[in-house]
This record gives C-alpha cells, sequence and structure tokens, in this order.
C-alpha cells in the first residue's frame, strides 16, 4: 500500500499555516504525520478538526481509558491499520487492558471487559454499527456515564469514522514500514463478528 499523499513539510507550510504546525506538534506523537498530513492541505479546515480533537481527546468528560478504547473500536470497525496503531499504546497507558484489545484485534468481543468498558462497547458497536441506540442501552448509558459523557463519547464516535475515512482514503502507512497490526476484513464479517455475543 503506497501513501498518496507526500508528506507535507513543516518548511513547506505558508507563514500562516505554521502556527497551526506548531500547536499539532505540541500533542502529535506522528509530527505532522498521521491524519495531519492529509487535512494541512486544507489549513482551515485542519484548524477546526485540530480544535475538536483536541476537545476529544484531552478535555473530554470521558475518561482517558474508555475514550482511547472507543477510539480502538473505531479503527477495528473500519480496518484503519494507522489508527489502531497510534492508539494500541496510548490506551495501554490509559488503563485497557492488553486482553481487551487483543480480542478486539482480533475482531472479537472482548470476553474481560470492565462494566464501563462493556457499556461503552455496547454503545458504541450499536451507534456504529446500527446507527441507533436502543432505549436501554441509552438510559444505561445516561445513568452510569452522565448526559455530558455520552454525547462527548458519541461526538468522538462519530469524529474517529471521519479519521479512519481520511486515514484509510490516503493510504497513510503504519511508520517505518511496520507489520500492519490489523487483519483486514470485509465490512459485513466485522459487523457479524462484532455484534455477536
Amino acid at each position: 500500500m503506497t501513501e498518496r499523499l507526500p508528506q507535507i513539510s513543516y518548511d513547506a507550510l505558508p507563514d500562516s499555516v505554521k502556527p497551526l504546525a506548531d500547536d499539532i506538534l505540541k500533542v502529535s506523537s506522528a509530527a505532522l504525520g498521521g491524519p495531519y498530513n492529509a487535512l494541512l492541505r486544507s489549513p482551515d479546515m485542519a484548524r477546526r478538526c485540530f480544535d475538536h480533537l483536541d476537545y476529544l481527546r484531552f478535555k473530554t468528560s470521558v475518561n482517558k481509558r474508555l475514550n482511547e478504547f472507543a477510539i480502538l473500536i473505531q479503527a477495528r470497525i473500519s480496518n484503519a491499520q494507522y489508527e489502531w496503531w497510534a492508539h494500541e499504546t496510548i490506551a495501554r497507558k490509559a488503563g485497557l487492558s492488553d486482553a481487551v484489545m487483543k480480542d478486539l484485534r482480533e475482531c472479537k468481543r472482548p470476553t474481560s471487559m470492565q462494566d464501563d468498558e462493556r457499556l461503552v462497547y455496547d454503545y458504541c458497536i450499536q451507534l456504529s454499527l446500527n446507527h441507533r441506540v436502543p432505549d436501554a442501552l441509552w438510559q444505561e448509558a445516561i445513568e452510569k456515564m452522565g448526559e455530558q459523557a455520552v454525547i462527548d463519547l458519541t461526538v468522538l464516535s462519530g469524529t474517529y469514522v471521519m479519521v479512519s475515512m481520511l486515514l484509510n482514503a490516503t493510504q497513510v502507512g503504519i511508520p517505518g514500514g511496520g507489520q500492519l497490526p490489523l487483519e483486514v476484513l470485509e465490512p459485513m464479517d466485522i459487523r457479524s463478528r462484532l455484534l455477536a455475543g
């Protein structure tokens, strides 16, 4: 898989875009790579996306472990290799267990989830694969997480669908040509596996 966009360099950016690049470089483990390489080709949108992602990653009302779990769920659904690669280490540092990540990587409903992880899994899977959340699941999420966290989780899920699409459309590879972390599966196979159980 060949990346479709050459890596943009800081020095090649217009002076008006360099402050945004500076902000990205403060938080991005991929420097100006990953999704930012594509986003910087549309600077006004990139600024809006960056601010949006900054909230969802670092200021959200959802705790870091659950937030990263939700991002990994979207990566698995989308076969988004770079997204998984970038967030697996962050999720581990945030306390998501290797067992949960292993099952999800293998496109299985994780068997050793904590109760709050089970709720996030069910919510994100229903929302992403059925585009709806059943009443009972919605009510449970509101009661256990609160309205703000449920809204933040919903927006995070949708945002990382966009990030996955951007990474997949531009064919962003694993840095250094590393091994792909996810088996590429057909959408209907992913759907049936993750909704099972």
